[in-house]
């Protein structure tokens, strides 16, 4: 038998803030102008969903330290920007938000400064407060499952009865990995397709998931 739901897990980016089109569209230029045109297809299949270090690591790989750390500090502050100038909720994740009654956390591949920011940016973060859990706070990023069983474990609820909302592959397998059932939001930049797998449903209307959640 299924044990209930106890807890949500949100990701942030691409879930509950409309930064993943900021984020791979910055990415993308960046990649064009430093050696790596990976265009924003290359950015979704490469970057989404991992921590900031697991993509430096990848630029490092492929362009040397140098051009990462270059990459990495360019980002930073055009992303920055991006977000101040018009940053968004993901379109119906209020509406989902006020239908539900389960806990709430996030659990993100995003620095807490980031969080904050984007979060604080959005008018979201007081809904978490308290709540949210770092991929910084953890030894390994997305696709492990290490950050969401921590966000479990602060929360003191047992991974079987956690769902977690992602709407990024390595997301996606790391709330698998963790024995969590999955909710993949396919209304963002992943296709659903890569989404599909067992213990998951796809979705891409936000103001489905309490219906999903059985809310």
């Amino acid at each position: 038998m299924t044990a209930p739901i106890e807890l949500v897990i949100f990701d942030c980016d691409g879930v509950l803030v409309d930064s993943e089109r900021i984020a791979a569209r910055v990415h993308a230029s960046l990649g064009a102008e430093l050696g790596w045109p990976l265009g924003e297809p290359g950015v979704v299949e490469h970057f989404i969903g991992r921590s900031h270090a697991d993509i430096r690591t990848t630029i490092a790989g492929r362009l040397g330290a140098e051009t990462a750390t270059l990459w990495s500090e360019r980002f930073e502050k055009l992303h920055h920007d991006a977000v101040e100038a018009g940053l968004t909720p993901v379109d119906g994740v209020v509406e989902a938000l006020d239908a539900l009654t389960l806990p709430v956390c996030v659990a993100s591949s995003g620095t807490h400064d980031k969080l904050r920011h984007t979060l604080g940016r959005t008018g979201l973060y007081e809904r978490f407060a308290g709540r949210v859990h770092s991929a910084s706070e953890v030894a390994r990023g997305k696709p492990a499952p290490d950050l969401f069983l921590h966000a479990a474990r602060r929360m003191g609820v047992s991974p079987a009865s956690c769902a977690v909302v992602e709407d990024s592959a390595p997301g996606i397998r790391a709330a698998r990995a963790a024995g969590m059932r999955a909710y993949g939001y396919a209304g963002g930049l992943t296709p659903a397709a890569r989404l599909t797998g067992p213990g998951t449903t796809v979705f891409t209307d936000m103001r489905q998931l309490p219906a999903l959640l059985g809310e």
